[in-house]
């Protein structure tokens, strides 16, 4: 929410307002211990993740990997405390709107990068300005569609120029995976940097600062002395270890050869852990959903195939719809560590609906065939369709081979669709998923704050994350509205209208909702899942 004052003529709204982190949220709060950055590596607690890094460079990345890594690393002009939704000023001192278009960030004095540069406007400047000029394919720019421009008036202020004014989810932004704040000195203005220039460049002023760093198998970490922020200083190193399945996660976690483990371990070993006095399984409110992505270009019948037909690609999506059968994939491949998902806004959120549960297959969210075949029957389709669809074996967790083979299995047991099913690890399959490669793919969601918006804005925008070549004006001008919608009742209003519209047009088949699972030794102190939806590992400690 928001806090109106009448200071001046124009409403100035400060910082109380829902946010959280694109990551899986984890945050480990324990009793208070050493936070110098001297202490060994011997003394580190060890966290294990399946999940994988594309590049610790903020312009470049946009999934959770990456941002697990950022957050305990760069510094936030905004950030969420532990055990709350809500952003505050983190490296700012103070952060409001003092005009419609206008918000002014005061940063606080004495700031520096590990490295010892100083960490001035200028470097927040640069950190917006070359987001919006790199625009990576895999990076968070499009969360910045509302930016004009930047200005530094002195080393400590900062304005945020903005296109449209009353803007209800900026602040939240700049708690987000656009938010990581870096050094202008060390970071290229035009290109991605290479992760070794930034390690070797201690380009670091979070809670810690990397100290050894081999790509995607293991990431050390030390508190960093010069943090500033609201967080709590960090207590012990951290070693961050990758697994390249789920298996070996499992094993090392029960046998004590990790102290904690998330994202991801699958619901049978989540199952089997929770019987295991050695360790302790944690769980938490999660706005994590899974759903297919649709490429309009290169989907059966899309725009640059040989027998391009948009009514047809259209009916192509819409039987997929038809045919999904989400109660049947959570139980059997998630055992209830999902539910069913028939909204674009996850349960929870303002303004979610159950939109395509009404919309598709039985009327009552089941799936059915007969729906699926009048509806390609009414666009002119005939014969069984061929869908190349594609999923990622390490990124979303050991069970996406499971859900994308019933996927496959509920789609051509209707006799309507021949399924060309393939895998590819994340690191490429992040590339090419935005290089037209796949016509039809797995994608997951963690947001990055509390917010509707998050949901609409990265994927149904004209310029989106998805890059999917999906472009609806009507939608695209919508999202802009309801984000500049200071009233509560017509802002929900409009995001039900544009989940409506998106139920028709389905750049995307949302279907599964998840919570958020961590296992954890029985000597580590206070591990928690809140609605941060951030994952930090700061304040751990091991008894």
């Amino acid at each position: 929410m928001t806090d109106m004052t009448s200071a001046s003529k124009f409403a100035r709204r400060t910082l109380v307002v829902a946010a959280g982190g694109a990551a899986f949220a984890l945050v480990l709060t324990g009793c208070a211990g050493n936070s110098g950055s001297t202490a060994s590596a011997g003394d580190a607690i060890i966290v294990g993740t399946t999940d994988k890094v594309t590049t610790l460079d903020p312009a470049g990345s946009y999934d959770n990997g990456s941002f697990a890594v950022m957050n305990q690393v760069f510094p936030f002009l905004m950030n969420t405390p532990y055990g709350s939704p809500d952003v505050e000023p983190d490296i700012a001192e103070s952060a409001e709107f003092t005009g419609p278009t206008e918000y002014t960030v005061k940063l606080k004095e004495g700031l520096t990068f590990a490295n010892g540069n100083e960490l001035t406007s200028s470097d927040v400047k640069f950190t917006f300005d070359r987001d919006i000029a790199i625009a990576d394919p895999n990076g968070p720019s499009s969360l910045l569609y509302n930016l004009d421009s930047v200005d530094a008036p002195d080393d400590l202020t900062v304005v945020f120029n903005l296109k449209n004014p009353d803007d209800q989810v900026f602040p939240q932004i700049l708690s987000s995976p656009a938010g990581p704040i870096v050094d202008e000195d060390v970071f290229s203005a035009t290109e991605i940097t290479p992760d070794e220039d930034i390690v070797k460049g201690e380009a670091f002023a979070g809670q810690y600062t990397i100290t050894n760093y081999d790509f995607n198998n293991l990431i050390s970490y030390v508190p960093f002395d010069g943090y500033k922020g609201v967080l709590p200083a960090a207590v012990s190193p951290i070693n961050q270890k990758f697994y390249a399945d789920s298996s070996n996660l499992k094993l090392d976690v029960q046998e004590g050869n990790i102290d904690v483990a998330f994202r991801s371990l699958s619901a049978t070993d989540v199952d089997d852990l929770s019987k295991n006095d050695k360790v302790k399984v944690w769980d938490g409110p999660g706005g994590e959903i899974r759903y297919i992505t649709f490429n309009f270009n290169t989907q059966p019948f899309g725009a640059t195939t040989a027998d391009a037909d948009p009514a047809k690609a259209t009916a192509v999506r819409q039987a997929v719809a038809d045919l999904i059968d989400r109660q049947e994939i959570a139980d059997q491949v998630y055992k209830g560590t999902y539910t069913p998902l028939y909204s674009f806004v996850p349960a929870g959120l303002t303004g979610a609906t159950e939109v395509l549960k009404e919309t598709y297959g039985d009327g009552n969210g089941g799936p059915s065939v007969d729906k699926a075949k009048a509806t390609l029957a009414a666009a002119g389709v005939t014969g069984p369709i061929e869908l190349n669809l594609q999923y990622s074996p390490d990124h979303y967790g050991p069970s996406s081979g499971d859900e994308y083979a019933l996927i496959k299995d509920q789609l051509e047991s209707s006799g309507l669709f021949t399924v060309n099913l393939q895998s590819t690890e994340w690191v490429q399959y992040a590339k090419d998923r935005t290089a037209d490669v796949y016509p039809a793919y797995q994608l997951g969601w963690f947001p990055d704050y509390s917010d509707a918006d998050n949901y609409l804005t990265p994927f149904f925008l004209k310029e989106n994350f998805l890059g999917n070549h999906y472009d609806n004006p009507e939608v695209n001008d919508l999202i802009l509205k309801q984000a500049s919608t200071p009233d509560p009742a017509a802002r929900q209003a409009i995001i039900e209208d544009i989940q409506a519209k998106e139920a028709v047009d389905l750049s995307t088949v949302p279907y599964l909702q998840g919570a958020q699972v961590a296992v954890a030794g029985t000597d580590v102190d206070g591990v928690t899942l809140d609605a941060s939806f951030k994952f930090r590992y700061a304040p751990l400690t091991k008894g």
